[in-house]
């Protein structure tokens, strides 16, 4: 496998589609890794989380020149992590096909054993379902390398029904009587309560700038949001839309978006990205209501899964999800 290592914007940029295309065929195909998000991360490099980063993006090739594999890195000061490391991007990993997966590992180790600018590679975010984990723990001995593995956070996931009676009957039964009362009681309310998709471009600045106003009413989304993070936010946010995978729904109450949900919708799932709720429509519990919808919709455009990402709030087990995690590898000399 021919290895070259990638530290020019202009010579990623030429990658596009092959990228996109492997993406598809790798042994995990990730919002995160697409072309598109990977680009919009790196232009704002996290939101500034990290400062004098340069690109180290490492391909491997056939002897017929066709694109086996890619490690999207990017180095600081000797150490290597992939690009969307680490807040922004709720999984990470390497591109490959699962043949060509291992023959890829081992040669990236080697690459980055040869460069003795190259001290430290960690490889946050890693799904605990990931081949890499076990491709890298395989390769550090033959590579001269070591490896530590710890795990993160759990990321809950929902496996969705047939419909959305069967997801209901899922649930703890309080739990779906609960759900059931509040969604009554919403078609109840003097103002129409109702849910909108943003699916024009027009309608996109508005919508997002409403959006991040429903974040920053939550204290800890309101120091997140910093311009800098705002600026990544919705540049991830407008590749998505561009992409055709950017699901952004408002719940309305009248002509008011009281709460919002940034998803991914790709590669038949649907991907909770983030959230942001009015503090003035709260005694209709926003919230709950969002998830209902949510799920229905999922439910009837035949999504396989509702993932919840990085975190273990208690709301995602009371709508069903269990857990996997994330894990961090550290391969060092």
């Amino acid at each position: 496998m021919k290895i070259d290592i990638i530290r020019s914007t202009d010579s990623w940029a030429a990658m596009q589609q092959e990228w996109d295309e492997l993406l598809q065929k790798s042994h995990l195909n990730l919002p995160f890794l697409t072309f598109a998000f990977q680009q919009a991360w790196w232009q704002h490099q996290g939101g500034g989380e990290w400062q004098n980063a340069e690109l180290y993006i490492i391909t491997g090739r056939g002897e017929d020149g066709a694109l086996l594999g890619i490690a999207p890195l990017f180095r600081v000061e000797g150490q290597l992590y992939l690009i969307g490391s680490h807040e922004i991007a709720d999984y990470l990993d390497f591109i490959a096909r699962p043949q060509d997966l291992d023959d890829f590992v081992r040669a990236v180790l080697g690459a980055i054993k040869a460069d003795e600018n190259s001290a430290q590679l960690t490889l946050y975010n890693l799904l605990d379902e990931s081949k890499t984990i076990e491709s890298v723990k395989a390769a550090v001995q033959a590579a001269g390398l070591t490896v530590s593995e710890e795990t993160l956070q759990p990321c809950p996931y929902i496996a969705l029904p047939e419909s959305f009676d069967a997801y209901l009957e899922s649930l703890d039964s309080k739990q779906a009587h609960e759900l059931r009362r509040k969604m009554r009681k919403a078609a109840r309310n003097v103002l129409p309560v109702s849910t909108e998709l943003v699916s024009e471009a027009s309608e996109l600045d508005q919508a997002l700038d409403d959006f991040f106003g429903l974040m920053t009413q939550e204290e800890d989304k309101l120091k997140f949001l910093t311009p800098a993070m705002r600026a990544q936010m919705e540049a991830i946010a407008r590749a998505a839309f561009a992409g055709g995978w950017l699901q952004l729904v408002f719940l309305k109450v009248g002509r008011q978006r009281a709460a919002a949900y940034m998803n991914f919708d790709y590669d038949n799932r649907i991907w909770g990205y983030n959230a942001g709720f009015s503090n003035a429509h709260a005694q209709l519990s926003p919230g709950w209501l969002m998830m209902a919808e949510m799920m229905q919709r999922s439910i009837e455009d035949k999504k396989t899964v509702f993932d919840f990402m990085r975190g273990d709030e208690e709301y995602k087990y009371r709508f069903g999800a269990v857990n996997r995690y994330v894990k961090k590898l550290t391969i060092g000399r």
